[in-house]
């Protein structure tokens, strides 16, 4: 893996690692991969509105060739989501073949399929991690974003796992203004089963942007957040997602920088390649593995990406004292927030993304809208203030009953009845 050629980079080459990423590399470090929309539950803050499976999705044949590019690219591990990726029928075999073929695999999951036979697989498989979505630390504060029951299925998950001596498994959790308040609850959970504590920021994307206004931290708790991670921060990940806090002062551990398009990128369940897993839109759609080359001629050819990695002039953030350190933010936070990509982030802890929100409110100037929405048809209205738990979707035990009938089968719990019966009773818990 080596760094792609910038423009002007023999006249002055940066010192700095971060800022050689920032030219981009010709492979990516890690990629997103989300295999598909469909998922049982209808987490409010869902980046990708999943829900509901598309019937273009890549199939396990072209699933299996990606992997098979990937490894020439000797990219070092993929990131698979969704949706909930354990819910494809495929999935263990699409697992399987990207660890026999030296990609290595982290994927996200609520925990709905981690049973106990299930786990002793996973841990004896050295090139695979796990990561364990929990975003409360109590039933009451999860189970208000994620929907009722899928607290007692992620510990249940996390206590397979342990089980089965899976050591070092990732527990996953998006901060918002209700969950804050718990992260030494949180590190503890964690420690409890063994565990990393993962912590990631909520971006206004997908669902996400629909409950933004309830759910994105405090500016005092955006604080707390930092104070915590600086306390903290060496036993805890974070995705390098919360770089715009080092605006306060020291700059939080990492490479604390934007890689869309430069380190990383998105790959969706119908093969579209985007610059970021936070910016679903069609504005940052580089191609589609599906296209002549594939998904090398997107990472290195397309127009966006090459864009992306020319040097980036900071905007209104050039003159900031902390410009170096935070690199004004999440482009995705940005863009579906209505701001500018060259201002600051919307959450900048000097206070001047909030005037611009501000400003555009008063202009009744509207964000920019995700692109696609998979959400279940009788998804709930979302949250807000005072509001109770999002309700899960399921169909009739009948139709959970059999197996799909086609590999467009909408129902992403067919075939799963035996799971069905914990669900109900940890739903009425």
């Amino acid at each position: 893996m080596t760094l792609l050629e910038a423009p002007g980079a023999h006249a002055a080459k940066p010192a700095r690692l971060v800022d050689l990423f920032e030219y981009g590399l010709d492979s990516p470090i890690c990629l997103t991969w989300e295999l598909t929309y469909a998922c049982n539950l209808s987490c409010v803050h869902c980046l990708s509105s999943s829900g509901r499976r598309d019937p273009r999705e890549l199939s396990t044949e072209e699933c299996k060739a990606v992997i098979d590019e990937l490894e020439r690219m000797q990219v070092f591990y993929v990131n698979i989501g969704g949706g909930e990726p354990t819910v494809r029928s495929d999935f263990w075999e699409i697992l399987d073949y990207a660890t026999a073929h030296h990609v290595g695999v982290k994927f996200s999951t609520n925990g709905v399929k981690i049973t106990p036979e299930r786990a002793a697989q996973l841990a004896a498989n050295d090139y695979l991690d796990i990561q364990i979505s929990l975003d409360g630390a109590t039933a009451e504060v999860n189970d208000y974003v994620r929907g009722p029951g899928s607290y007692a299925t992620a510990i249940k998950a996390m206590e397979n796992l342990q089980a089965a001596g899976m050591e070092n498994f990732k527990l996953s959790v998006v901060c918002t203004r209700y969950n804050i308040p718990q992260l030494d609850e949180f590190k503890a959970i964690a420690d409890k089963y063994g565990a990393q504590l993962r912590l990631t920021r909520l971006r206004p994307s997908g669902r996400g942007a629909d409950t933004w206004d309830d759910l994105h931290p405090r500016p005092e708790q955006q604080r707390e957040l930092y104070d915590w991670l600086m306390a903290n921060g060496d036993g805890v990940l974070t995705g390098d997602s919360f770089f715009h806090l080092s605006a306060f002062g020291e700059a939080l551990p990492g490479l604390n920088l934007c890689g869309a398009g430069r380190v990383v990128c998105l790959i969706d369940p119908v093969g579209d390649v985007y610059a970021c897993p936070f910016a679903i839109h069609d504005d940052f759609l580089a191609g589609n593995v599906r296209q002549p080359g594939g998904f090398a001629h997107v990472w290195r050819q397309s127009e966006l990406f090459q864009d992306l990695r020319k040097p980036q002039s900071g905007g209104a953030c050039s003159s900031c004292q902390f410009y170096d350190t935070c690199k004004g933010g999440c482009m995705a936070a940005k863009f579906f927030t209505g701001l500018p990509l060259d201002g600051p982030d919307p959450e900048c802890v000097q206070g001047y993304g909030e005037e611009l929100l501000n400003a555009a409110k008063a202009k009744e100037k509207s964000a920019p809208k995700p692109s696609g929405d998979h959400s279940h048809r009788t998804s709930p209205p979302r949250p807000r203030e005072g509001m109770g738990p999002v309700q899960l979707t399921l169909k009739r035990r009948e139709d959970l009953e059999r197996p799909p009938v086609n590999d467009c089968e909408p129902n992403p719990l067919a075939g799963f009845a035996a799971q069905l019966a914990s669900e109900k009773d940890a739903t009425h818990s």
